[in-house]
């Protein structure tokens, strides 16, 4: 029987899965049947995480212990931190990341077993621990001492402590925290179909997640964030948003289908292999984009970011995605441009946690590839080659 074959495995149902589904044609998102907007609006990302594990929001006694437990598993081993000392400076903080998260798997107590509980506490320590390594590395590339992650607060509120040394406004707090609970997790992307592949060959959990950070790395799937900052410090005023919007979809329109397609051609922060309008996580985010930039007195990049989409809204019918106000959030929290990526993971990792959890209890993946080399042939032996 003839098996269709789609490029990308684009739309093909590929696991079953509780955790998180995507309506792309309304434009909605869901953690375990919860909407994003309400999550977002009335949830802590230590909510989230509960949710994402256990399939229900946490009682307070289920989450306070879990609290506790992120709590306490946040500092890093010295032998990692010995190991990032080393790092060229020159590094990107997703290869610096990539290689930690391979190191502090070789010091885990559990690293080894593939048990439920022993997957669990390592669930734990890498969601802890993660977001203490991106603010650690952005310390360290920069000649400053690492700071010590508090012993109580939120995981979203301590990594800008760790990378800061200071702690963070309430409003720059509650921002990274709604950042955290909108990254957390978004059903089989790239990096989780990678997380999934790995560990359905029953490997560790961290080789598993040194999969998805490999995957997040590459600009197809990671690194959309950075690109939009970069585009909107290029237009500069709002005044040029326009002119510069119809210039770049201009030339996009005098190019080829793969040339369209290459990362560095299209316009950032629009586009989405699901959705067909706007991404809901980018409506939580203008106005948190909003709110933040005025705090920090960035409003002129959140006015040139506005005029961006509106000029897109107008002449595309490309949606919007949580990339493109993200950037706007990260710029006025200081937040270097090549970091953005890596906070992505610092939210993300309790995703591809739950995808793993999940995963384990499931079969091998292997898919078939639709062949397109030579018909059988016969062997030429070399003497005969010419």
């Amino acid at each position: 029987m003839a098996v269709e074959f789609k490029a990308g495995l684009k739309d093909v149902i590929a696991v079953n899965s509780s955790i998180c589904t995507v309506d792309g044609e309304a434009g909605k998102l869901y953690y375990r049947g919860y909407s994003i907007t309400d999550l977002a609006r009335y949830a802590t990302y230590e909510e989230i995480v509960h949710l994402l594990w256990h399939g229900e929001l946490p009682t307070r006694t289920q989450l306070e212990t879990l609290t506790a437990q992120l709590t306490q598993a946040r500092p890093l081993p010295e032998p990692l931190l010995a190991s990032m000392r080393t790092y060229p400076k020159t590094a990107h903080a997703l290869e610096a990341l990539r290689t930690a998260v391979s190191v502090v798997g070789l010091y885990d107590p559990d690293a080894h077993s593939t048990a439920p509980d022993a997957t669990l506490r390592k669930a734990v320590r890498l969601t802890a621990q993660i977001p203490v390594m991106v603010g650690t590395w952005h310390r360290l590339r920069q000649g400053a001492a690492p700071v010590v992650p508090r012993g109580e607060g939120p995981t979203a509120e301590n990594f800008l402590h760790v990378l800061t040394g200071k702690p963070p406004s309430a409003v720059a707090a509650r921002t990274m925290d709604m950042i955290f609970v909108l990254h957390a997790d978004h059903e089989i992307n790239a990096s989780t179909f990678a997380t999934r592949v790995a560990i359905a060959t029953f490997t560790d959990l961290h080789s598993a997640i040194v999969a998805a950070i490999g995957t997040l790395k590459g600009p197809r799937h990671g690194g959309a964030n950075e690109d939009v900052l970069a585009m909107l410090l290029e237009i500069g005023d709002p005044g040029n948003a326009e002119q510069y919007i119809q210039r770049r979809l201009l030339a996009r329109a005098q190019m080829s289908h793969e040339e369209r397609a290459k990362p560095e051609n299209r316009i950032p922060g629009f586009g989405h292999p699901v959705y067909k309008v706007d991404d809901p996580r980018a409506g939580v985010l203008r106005e948190m984009a909003r709110q933040v930039s005025q705090e920090a007195g960035t409003m002129k990049l959140f006015d040139t970011a506005t005029k961006v989409y509106e000029t897109m809204h107008r002449e595309t019918d490309l949606p919007v995605n949580v990339d493109f106000f993200s950037a706007v959030v990260y710029y006025a929290l200081g937040i270097p441009i090549d970091l953005c990526t890596s906070i992505f993971a610092s939210a993300r990792i309790s995703g591809w946690c739950a995808h793993a959890m999940e995963q384990y209890h499931d079969r091998l993946i292997r898919p078939r590839a639709h062949y397109t080399g030579p018909p059988p042939r016969a062997f030429v032996p070399l003497k005969e080659r010419h």
